[in-house]
This record gives structure tokens, C-alpha cells and sequence, in this order.
């Protein structure tokens, strides 16, 4: 299957041409336009006795779970952000690049945008408490501009374990995955049995790491080479839901909005993990029709244009919400029908149609920062050059571990700006950052050395350290 789909090769930072697999990028911009489209939807405001809030219209509509089986979509994210794992750590792997170099190579380009929408919301947050903004509502509009950012800590967690990971892969096969929904089933048996919800953190590297698992053997080829097994991943998918949505306490609620009762995405369920298994098998079944579709220039040129700006689009999406319901409900622009009602569907194209007309051109103009931050990093590949493990490792787990309890409690916790985790952010951003530059300096330095002495060996370090811009993968 693999050799039939359309590919181009495109540099991928380390100076060589790799392939690009066009339907990874097509369901990368799927998923994120779901993403947008459900969290837009269902995003309710109000506006009475002076106080804006906002809730999920999903408790006022009693079959939206149901919904929630084509709006959640994470799953496709870890599958392919799996993939894009597996081929660039096997790339640079083969080019000599240490667990260090890749890791801060691939977890900058999460940081660059992600660390500017962090700096913004936080200029915002402590520029509306001075000007005496209602703390109750500068906490509530942080928490909802903060809960997309799930994603980055448990994904920089799975982008530090990739090498492991992957060498685990290419030892046990689809071994491993299966392995890790038995570790997830068991966490879940420990909530639901015991009560042990400290446990519950486990199931963030176990199913989301199962559908990342499926992106190392999609890659490779071992989920798809034999036409049948996409399917058989469905249909193992589809027996596994149906048994837990019948005879277990799982809703089906694919994406974690009840706030009472068991709950598929905080932690997540071997439910939702079923889900995926239906949802990734029949996604792969589906790649030989797609990637013959893909083979059309101009649709692929707009894959390109927008695959380049998901991030982007991905952190910012939340924000014209909180501007929209700013200016338009106060002001009694929009009315407030009850939700669920037929006026309020009735308001649901324009309410969209707002939302989108602000973050379009937000989002290409902010586009240029998933671009390199400072100065453009040099790929692993190119870097000779030791750069250190242990900033490296603590800088990605202070961001990461920052990130999480942002979004856990929002950038303005009972109305004021998290100072402490945005310090710890901004440290590990910058220990991430100085890894590299440690390594060029150190780098530079033996080449400086080297230079007099052979004319041969200065070349070679200079061309070592040419610098180069790599395009999402």
C-alpha cells in the first residue's frame, strides 16, 4: 500500500529530500478543522446582570454524545503526529543524531508558536486585571482560552520517549501497543474498582502512546502492508466499544465535557481507546482512495498551505470566542436563545461565521511563528556537536509540566496570572534553547581549531554548521 500513495519529497531540516506521505497531512488538516468546528459549535455565552460566562451546550443537548463520534478527532493527531516521529527520528537516527539533538530539534517547533501564545494571553490577562477587569471573569475566559493546550505536554512527553519507543517498535511489533491497552484497561479497572485516581495519569501516556504506536507501524508499513489488518483493527475497535458502551459505565461521550460520572478523556478510557481503534483502522483503509485524490496539484498545494498553519490555528482558535462574546453579547448583538432551542441552532452558521472572519487572518499572519524562533535551529543531522541530555531533558519537562497546569487552571486562576508556572514555562524554554546554543558554541570552537590545521577539516565544519528552516512534517 505504501509504495502506491503520491509523495513528494521536501526538505526536512537535515539537508536531505524525504518523503512526504500526502494523507498524513490531509487528515493533520481534517482534524484540526473538526477540532475548530466542534469547540465553536458547542461553545455557548451569556450575558446577564453584567457578568459574561460561558458553558458546552452539550449538557443542555441530550444526544450530542453521540455527536462526539465524529467531532473527536485527537486520536488522528497522535496517529500521525506517530508517523511523522517514526520516519524523522529513523532519518537523523541514520545521520548520527544523539536523543538530545532530535528531541530539542522537535520539541522547539511545538515551543516557538506555542511559547508566543503563551506570552500574548499573558500580556492580556495582566493588562485586563489592571484595568480592573472582573476576576471572575478574566479566571473564566483564561481557563477556556487554556484548554487546548492538553495536547502539547502529553505530546512533548511522547515526542522524549519516541526513541525508546520506537526501538521497542521495531523489536515487538504491534506487540507493544497491545501491551499498552492491557496497562490502560488495568488503570481503568483501578479507578473504577478501587478508586485509585492518582493512577488515572498513567492512561495520558498509555492511550494516547497506543494511537502514537499505531503511527510507528502505519510508517513502517506493519499496520498496512496486508490489506485486511486496517480493517481488523476496526472491527476489534468496534466489538471492544460496543461490549464497554453496554455493560461498563462509559459514556458514550467521546470527549470529556460531563462534569459528573465516569469521563472518556479525563483520564482517557480504553473506551475512547476503542474509539480510536475504529476510527484509525477505517482512516487507513481508506489511504489508497485518498492518496490517488491527492495526486491533484491544486488539492494538494492547499493540504501544503493549511497543513502549514494547524498549530497555529490549533492554539489560537479559542481566542476570538472570548473576543466575540466581548463585543457582541454586552452590547446585545447577538441574542441569547435558550440552548438547544431552534433559535439558537438558528444562530449557530453566524455565530461560526464571526469566530472564523477573526482568527483567519490572525492565524496567517501568526503562521510565520511556526517558523524557527530566533534564529533558525540546525537539524540534528548538522550538529556534530554533543548538545547537552540534561538541559535538554529538564528544559522539555519544565515546559511540558508548565503547560500542563495551565491547562488545568487557566492563565488567570481567581483572576491573576500564574506567575510561578509561567516563570517554570519560560525557564524551560529557554534551558531547551541554550542546549543548542551551548552545543554551537562548543561546536564552533573545535572547528576554529581545526581550521589552521587542515584546510579539509575547516570546510567540513562549516558546512557542518550551516543552518537551515524545516517545514512541518
Amino acid at each position: 500500500m505504501a509504495a502506491s500513495q503520491p509523495r513528494r519529497s521536501e526538505d526536512d531540516g537535515s539537508g536531505t529530500r524525504a518523503p512526504r506521505n500526502r494523507y498524513a497531512d490531509l487528515l493533520r488538516v481534517l482534524a484540526i478543522c473538526f477540532v475548530v468546528l466542534g469547540h465553536w459549535l458547542l461553545t455557548s455565552i451569556s450575558y446577564r446582570r453584567g457578568q459574561l460566562s460561558g458553558v458546552s451546550a452539550m449538557a443542555g443537548i441530550s444526544w450530542s454524545g453521540w455527536g462526539t463520534l465524529l467531532f473527536q478527532v485527537m486520536p488522528v493527531f497522535f496517529l500521525v503526529g506517530g508517523y511523522a516521529n517514526a520516519l524523522s527520528w529513523t532519518e537523523h537516527r541514520a545521520s548520527g543524531a544523539t536523543w538530545a539533538q532530535w528531541v530539542r530539534h522537535r520539541a522547539i517547533r511545538l515551543l516557538r508558536p506555542a511559547s508566543l501564545y503563551v506570552a500574548v494571553v499573558v500580556i492580556a490577562v495582566a493588562a485586563a486585571r489592571l484595568a480592573g477587569a472582573n476576576a471572575v471573569e478574566l479566571s473564566q475566559a483564561g481557563w477556556a482560552i487554556a484548554i487546548q493546550l492538553w495536547f502539547l505536554p502529553v505530546y512533548l512527553l511522547l515526542v522524549a520517549l519516541t526513541p525508546a519507543l520506537h526501538a521497542a517498535h521495531q523489536r515487538c511489533g504491534l506487540v507493544v501497543p497491545a501491551v499498552m491497552v492491557l496497562g490502560a484497561a488495568g488503570v481503568d479497572a483501578a479507578l473504577l474498582g478501587a478508586r485509585l485516581s492518582a493512577v488515572g495519569y498513567a492512561n495520558y501516556l498509555l492511550v494516547w502512546g497506543t494511537m502514537h504506536q499505531w503511527g510507528f507501524a502505519w510508517q513502517d508499513g506493519t499496520l498496512t502492508r496486508q490489506r485486511w489488518r486496517p480493517y481488523a483493527l476496526a472491527a476489534g475497535g468496534i466489538v471492544i466499544l460496543a461490549g464497554l458502551l453496554t455493560w461498563s459505565p462509559f459514556p458514550v461521550n467521546m470527549v470529556g465535557t460531563t462534569a459528573v460520572g465516569v469521563n472518556n478523556t479525563i483520564p482517557p478510557s480504553v473506551a475512547l481507546l476503542a474509539f480510536a481503534a475504529v476510527q484509525a483502522g477505517l482512516l487507513l483503509a481508506a489511504e489508497p482512495a485518498m492518496a490517488r485524490l491527492l495526486a491533484r496539484a491544486r488539492l494538494w498545494q492547499l493540504v501544503t498551505w493549511l497543513n502549514n498553519r494547524v498549530l497555529t490555528v490549533y492554539l489560537w482558535h479559542m481566542t476570538p470566542v472570548v473576543v466575540a462574546a466581548v463585543a457582541l453579547y454586552p452590547t446585545g448583538i447577538l441574542a441569547q436563545p435558550a440552548i438547544g432551542s431552534a433559535g439558537w441552532w438558528a444562530l449557530r452558521p453566524a455565530w461560526i461565521a464571526i469566530l472564523a472572519i477573526i482568527l483567519a487572518p490572525a492565524a496567517i499572519w501568526l503562521a510565520r511563528f511556526e517558523q524557527p524562533l530566533l534564529r533558525r535551529p540546525a537539524s540534528p543531522s548538522r550538529s556534530p556537536a554533543a548538545v547537552p541530555f540534561v538541559l535538554v531533558a529538564v528544559g522539555v519537562a519544565a515546559a511540558g509540566v508548565a503547560l500542563a497546569r495551565i491547562t488545568i487552571y487557566g492563565f488567570a486562576p481567581a483572576g491573576q496570572v500564574p506567575a510561578g508556572t509561567v516563570a517554570g514555562y519560560a525557564c524551560g524554554v529557554i534551558l531547551t534553547l541554550l542546549a543548542g546554543r551551548l552545543a554551537g558554541a562548543g561546536k564552533a570552537g573545535r572547528a576554529g581549531k581545526a581550521g589552521p590545521a587542515g584546510g579539509a577539516g575547516g570546510k567540513q565544519s562549516a558546512r557542518a554548521g550551516v543552518t537551515v528552516v524545516e517545514r512541518p512534517a
